[in-house]
């Protein structure tokens, strides 16, 4: 079956698991070729890799890397370019995700917060400019939808999400008219994983708050990736909430 995706060389970063391996899997089954990216997840990226190739053979690579080192950059670029012959879209998703209250707020979680969720993607926006301008190709990435109502006790990792937005605009900005540069802002979608913080009256109080009266799926954050990537080719520049109303009810 025709697809909208057909033959699309797709870079993902963070793809092995959770809503990373959701858009991996709503884009594959669109057509596209993926260069997974993980980073301590190799028993996840070689599953979905092997899961994914299994439904057709030979689309599907895996690469690690440590993206705190922007050196990387270049080279998950370059590599992907080697295997698939193009890249038509980089996915800027991996993210480290933990509390940070003041007064306890030290140089390591700053540069692994900013560093995951700002550096990496603006490093990796940068290798692969060239090659995106050639493809007329899209960057997505992803924020979150506390950019412009903090979460408390967040103070780094809402302050690394809202510079990903500026970035996501400067570089529409920079990299237009041939590459179209949208991020996307989930709300609920997925409880973080082994955290205490996260319990069943938390639950209950984010759900009250959303005006969808649920939390989301993965996979609604896929397709509004998908969309941005093949559906919007008049959109740059532009954050897209799917966070079930929750940030108007904040």
């Amino acid at each position: 079956m025709h697809s909208n995706l057909d033959n699309k060389v797709v870079l993902i970063t963070g793809g092995a698991k959770r809503v990373g391996a959701a858009i991996c899997r709503e884009l594959h089954a669109q057509g596209a070729l993926l260069m997974i990216h993980f980073n301590q997840s190799h028993t996840e990226a070689r599953a979905l890799q092997a899961e994914l190739n299994l439904q057709r053979p030979n689309s599907v690579a895996i690469v690690q890397a440590d993206l705190l080192n922007s050196a990387v950059a270049p080279s998950l670029v370059q590599e992907t370019i080697q295997h698939f012959g193009r890249l038509d879209v980089l996915i800027n998703n991996a993210s480290s995700y933990y509390a940070t209250e003041i007064g306890q707020i030290n140089e390591e979680n700053w540069l692994d917060l900013v560093g995951s969720n700002l550096k990496a993607p603006a490093f990796l926006a940068q290798a692969a400019a060239s090659e995106l301008r050639k493809q007329l190709g899209t960057i997505v990435n992803i924020t979150d939808m506390h950019i412009e109502r903090p979460k408390k006790g967040y103070i780094v990792y809402s302050v690394a999400k809202a510079g990903l937005v500026t970035l996501t605009k400067s570089l529409a900005l920079e990299l237009g008219p041939e590459v179209r540069v949208n991020a996307v802002a989930p709300g609920p979608v997925q409880w973080p994983e082994n955290n205490p913080q996260f319990d069943e009256v938390y639950r209950q109080r984010v759900i009250s708050q959303t005006l969808l009266k649920r939390i989301g799926n993965p996979t609604d954050i896929a397709k509004a990736v998908k969309f941005l990537i093949y559906d919007a080719p008049f959109i740059t520049g532009h954050v897209l909430a799917v966070d079930g109303g929750r940030s108007l009810n904040l």
